[in-house]
């Protein structure tokens, strides 16, 4: 089997490095188009992004009924950015079975401190996917494919991740559709390390690149422990995870 026959790609977006298997989007059971009430909690955070996936906010939730849901600020956080009324949005979290939940919605209100909306309903996960990443910043290692002792580290900065793929932001040039070997470490997590193939390259400044990476596929079980690591550092939850660095995804 050739080293290709792992990715997949998608030509959306600069920073939507993922996309995921027919398989994996055949085992999302069908959602009512009504807000999970059961899934969402008090203090649950949630990132706000527009319908095109631009990052607006992040906060936590302080207030919700079956269609409506009001956003409060994050500890440590500063003013939230104020959005038009009438905005459609949609959010992306966690739930406390620690499996992504998409949500949709409508600003009402939208102010420094606070973030209301209504017409909220559930969104199709399988069709969300690429759009849930959680943006957090962490030192990153890539290495060419050729490199498989990892001696010649390509020291760069994590934009964002999610279970498919990564955005990178480097000093380094490569090409689209380039297969690295990356490693990266999340605070007190052991690091990880994948095989991924560059499906987007963009100059962000001036000698600084951003590149979307497409994972390859991993199994169920991955993924669940990637999950589970990015719903800790989400809700700030320090935990060393149980896999080793020399483990295999």
């Amino acid at each position: 089997m050739g080293i290709f026959s792992f990715f997949s790609r998608d030509d959306k977006d600069d920073e939507k490095p993922l996309q995921e298997t027919d398989q994996q989007s055949q085992q999302d059971p069908f959602q009512p188009e009504t807000a999970p009430t059961e899934d969402v909690y008090e203090g649950m955070q949630l990132d706000v992004t527009t319908k095109e996936g631009e990052p607006l906010l992040s906060g936590r939730v302080t207030e919700f009924s079956s269609d409506t849901l009001t956003l409060g600020r994050l500890p440590g956080e500063l003013s939230f950015k104020v959005t038009p009324a009438e905005t459609a949005v949609s959010l992306i979290g966690y739930d406390k079975r620690l499996m992504p939940i998409c949500l949709s919605g409508v600003v009402e209100e939208s102010g420094r401190t606070i973030l209301r909306l209504k017409n909220l309903k559930i969104e199709h996960l399988a069709e969300h996917r690429d759009n849930f990443r959680l943006p957090f910043t962490a030192p990153v290692s890539l290495y060419r494919l050729s490199d498989e002792r990892l001696r010649n580290p390509e020291e760069c900065t994590l934009v964002n991740i999610s279970t498919g793929g990564c955005c990178v932001q480097s000093e380094y040039v490569h090409v689209e559709d380039e297969v690295l070997r990356i490693r990266v470490k999340l605070e007190d997590y052991a690091p990880l390390s994948f095989l991924g193939q560059v499906v987007r390259c963009v100059e962000h400044t001036p000698g600084q690149y951003r590149y979307g990476i497409l994972f390859a596929q991993q199994t169920e079980q991955e993924i669940t422990a990637l999950n589970k690591t990015l719903y800790n550092l989400q809700m700030g939850i320090k935990k060393t995870h149980v896999r080793s660095e020399s483990g295999h995804w």
